[in-house]
């Protein structure tokens, strides 16, 4: 994970990774009528209570054998080792040396800037290479390093990544790799044993145990994203900084939770983790392994938790639990099946949705084109319709990746000289080299125009300009803009919006 903690509001984003396994033990079933049938008239206490759980044919946690699928999942669980190499600015500051100051020599130098080096955790999720892990562990990285438990490197490539759940693909030239299994992270249940696998604070192959604390936890992660899925796996399990984009896994050994987050005021485990549940982790891996990019499916439904309705609207609702429809955005798919403001979406193709995380979470299993059966509460009256899921752009065509900066842009760029600075009275900027058919044409921005700032952030080398677009593109969403200044061949300012949505 990244040396430097992004702490907001208490969250810091300083993943946890679990692993688990669970070998002979018994299953804790309770049958319901034998339940019913087991109330005492009344209790020690003057209460009806249910007989003491005790009396179940329950597993004792002590019970339980983690080493087994331990010992296999830490094979399955590498170290990331992300590096980004510094660029230089024009702000940076002239060191004096004191000694070449008085006895000669150079007298100053300027300081060379020194490279950022985060760590973090990657699961290995096929024998060929794939490896899932947080997209702020590798977030802007020039290199990734990926070592494994027996110690082998590897340098990583990234396949892609999706800042929206924080998940990204990387991938190592290997073969036969120890992998771990999916598993269904809708079946867990709060109180199930997992374990969480990876590095914390540099220490490799690192497990520890708890249990699942809640599923669909919405909780704030500083990215105003609109498009951001925020769905969670909480657990007790403790992690610290180092265990981002490792694998929480269930008592099967199967990886049902990419850990994420942790709640913390100070930067370290205080109690709960956050894992992205291998239900979204997963489809967003597989659409950056054919496509490039996330295929994101919408409803095209403004959604608001039913607490936070006003008053007067939820005083005319008949349930307490969903995601209520406060409007539509435009092309709505959801509108035009028949859903109106004001409804409740209570389930997905059947399963139960009891807030808007829990909606967002169902939603985000799907592509642009697949249909859904929606069930909707209106005014205690359960209505149930067939959506079509679209695209942010209202269609459900496959949104492809967009390739590198001159297929984007379609223009080619090169840094500035030494003279060329000098001659333009200015200190940064990059030079556009040829101009072909794309967005730079479309918006006449010519051969010889110099690029100065983009999205209010100096533009020093190509690769300066390269990384914007690459974050812009692959956050998706409908806002994908580029507010470009600079000057022409002639010292004259100029200034371009591009909407590389468009």
């Amino acid at each position: 994970m990244k040396t430097i903690l992004k702490n907001v509001l208490g969250i810091v984003l300083v993943a946890a990774v679990s692993a688990g396994a669970a070998i002979g033990t018994s299953t804790y079933i309770v049958n319901k009528k034998q339940v019913e049938s087991s109330y005492s008239a009344v209790d020690e206490y003057g209460f009806k209570q249910p007989v003491r759980l005790a009396s179940y044919n329950a597993a004792a946690a002590e019970a339980i054998d983690f080493t087994v699928i331990a010992e296999h999942a830490v094979n399955a669980v590498v170290h990331i080792k992300s590096t980004t190499k510094a660029q230089a600015s024009t702000g940076t500051p002239q060191y004096i040396d004191p000694f070449e100051y008085f006895f000669g020599g150079r007298g100053n130098r300027q300081m060379q800037p020194q490279p950022r080096v985060g760590f973090g955790s990657g699961v290995i999720i096929s024998t060929d290479g794939y490896i899932i892990t947080n997209n702020h562990v590798i977030d802007g990285a020039d290199e990734i390093e990926v070592t494994m438990n027996d110690n082998r490197k590897f340098s990583g490539k990234l396949v892609g990544a999706d800042p929206s759940t924080d998940i990204a693909l990387i991938k190592v030239d290997e073969k036969d790799l120890p992998v771990i299994p999916f598993g269904d992270s809708e079946k867990l249940k709060v109180g199930e044993w997992v374990l969480a696998i990876g590095n914390p604070f540099n220490l490799t192959s690192t497990v520890t145990a708890g249990i699942v604390s809640a599923t669909g936890r919405s909780v704030m992660t500083g990215r105003d994203d609109v498009s951001r899925v925020a769905s969670f796996i909480q657990t007790d399990a403790a992690v610290n900084p180092g265990n981002s984009g490792g694998a929480l896994i269930n008592t099967r050994g199967e990886l049902i939770g990419i850990n994420t987050l942790i709640y913390s005021e100070t930067g370290n485990f205080a109690g709960y983790s956050f894992a992205v549940p291998i239900s979204i982790a997963g489809k967003v891996v597989s659409d950056l392994r054919e496509f490039g990019t996330v295929q994101r499916a919408m409803l095209g439904v403004t959604i608001q938790d039913i607490q936070n309705v006003a008053e007067e609207s939820r005083s005319k609702l008949k349930v307490t639990e969903g995601a209520y429809v406060a409007g539509f955005g435009t092309r709505s798919s959801a509108k035009e099946a028949g859903i109106e403001e004001g409804d409740v979406i209570t389930s997905v193709n059947g399963i139960r949705v009891r807030s808007v995380s829990a909606l967002q979470e169902q939603i985000s299993k799907y592509r642009p084109g697949e249909k859904v059966t929606v069930e909707v509460d209106r005014q205690g009256t359960k209505k149930t319709f067939s959506v079509e899921l679209r695209n942010a752009q209202g269609t459900t065509d496959v949104i492809q990746s967009k390739g590198d900066i001159a297929e984007v842009l379609g223009a080619a760029f090169k840094e500035l000289t030494n003279d060329q600075k000098k001659k333009l009275g200015i200190s940064y900027g990059i030079e556009v080299t040829g101009v072909t058919k794309g967005k730079f044409r479309d918006h006449g921005i010519q051969k010889g125009y110099i690029v100065m700032m983009v999205n209010d952030q100096r533009i020093n080398t190509p690769e300066d300009l390269e990384k914007i677009v690459e974050r812009i593109v692959k956050k998706g969403g409908e806002e994908q803009a580029l507010f470009i200044k600079g000057i022409n061949p002639n010292g004259r300012a100029r200034y371009y919006a591009i909407d590389l949505a468009d």
